[in-house]
């Protein structure tokens, strides 16, 4: 059952992905999901913004970004404005507040453009495993380790798991596309 195993790892990955790509997207409320994975430049090190500063939302428009250091204040202003958020970082000093602006109609059709685009990646990697899996199953069949009604059952197997993470992308997206458009 190595196709299996190989097939629910790489839809698993493609699924951690989508969820971790469109918890940073800006929907007009602020979220620490939004800036924790930006890279920084620190100590000759590129680093997760989580791993060098301390991120909250004191309220809902506002990210508040703390570097452990001081001296790295810089270095993350930097990597703030490098991420091109649509953010303008505001350097109070020895922390950084991001004001995350309203939400404009403009935007938020590009952000759902941005939901379709990152679903489609996820169906693209769920169709490439399945590809991997089917590679794995022929030569099984090929080596003489399996039976052709072992690989029917298993290709029906393969397509059951992949028709359900695809029903996964399509509900995830029609959610992150709700989301973007409320108001």
């Amino acid at each position: 059952m190595e196709y299996i195993s190989l097939l629910e790892t790489g839809i698993e990955k493609a699924m951690h992905h989508l969820r971790e790509a469109y918890a940073g997207f800006q929907t007009g409320r602020a979220s620490t999901v939004m800036v924790e994975n930006i890279l920084v430049e620190s100590y000759g090190q590129t680093m997760a913004m989580k791993a060098v500063a301390t991120l909250s939302a004191p309220d809902a428009h506002t990210l508040k970004v703390e570097p452990w250091d001081r001296s790295q204040l810089g270095a993350v202003e930097s990597a703030l404005r490098l991420a091109d958020l649509g953010i303008n970082p505001q350097n109070m000093g020895s922390y950084i507040l991001l004001p995350i602006p309203p939400m404009t109609e403009e935007r938020r059709k590009h952000l759902v453009k941005l939901v379709h685009t990152e679903a489609e990646n996820a169906r693209i990697s769920i169709r490439t495993v399945r590809q991997d899996a089917l590679k794995v199953l022929k030569r099984q069949l090929d080596d003489k380790t399996i039976t052709e009604d072992e690989k029917s059952r298993a290709d029906k197997q393969i397509q059951e798991l992949v028709d359900k993470a695809n029903e996964e992308v399509q509900t995830l997206m029609k959610k992150k596309e709700q989301d973007v458009m409320t108001v």
